[in-house]
């Protein structure tokens, strides 16, 4: 597996479980696939919302995609030490400036700073106060 350059957000993840999902971001996923991971945070993310399902083919299904798709092909990278040094400076920093990004935002920008990836999400307003953060949206870059 070739080293990542983007970091998939829990909203670009998510999308091959809709029932149409976005063209746009479906041709990324195909077109970059083997340069793609995802943090630990979103991938907790994904599973939490799937066990709080009750028993269905729709919970069979996203358990089935998640192990099959997310934990088999991509690199899942941690919150670690430098992403939460980083994390902690850029969250100082940003309640200085009378802001208060969300903590999980917070630790996916980390991980992807620290690893020198593109951020890849359609939420795009919840990151942009972050220093040195590369954001892309495969919703509108398609």
């Amino acid at each position: 597996m070739r080293a990542p350059h983007y970091l998939l957000d829990t909203n670009i993840l998510s999308e091959p479980l809709r029932p149409v999902p976005n063209s746009g971001v479906m041709e990324s996923l195909i077109r970059f696939s083997g340069l793609t991971a995802t943090a630990t945070v979103v991938f907790h993310e994904m599973l939490y919302g799937c066990y709080r399902l009750p028993n269905s083919r729709k919970r069979q299904g996203i358990e089935a995609y998640l192990r099959e798709e997310v934990e088999a092909k991509l690199i899942l990278l941690p919150y670690d030490h430098e992403a939460a040094k980083w994390h902690a400076s850029e969250r100082a920093r940003l309640v200085k400036l009378g802001k208060t990004p969300s903590y999980v935002d917070g630790q996916i920008a980390a991980i992807a700073v620290v690893n020198n990836l593109i951020l890849v999400t359609n939420n795009q307003a919840d990151y942009v106060d972050f220093q040195g953060i590369e954001l892309e949206n495969w919703f509108t870059n398609s």
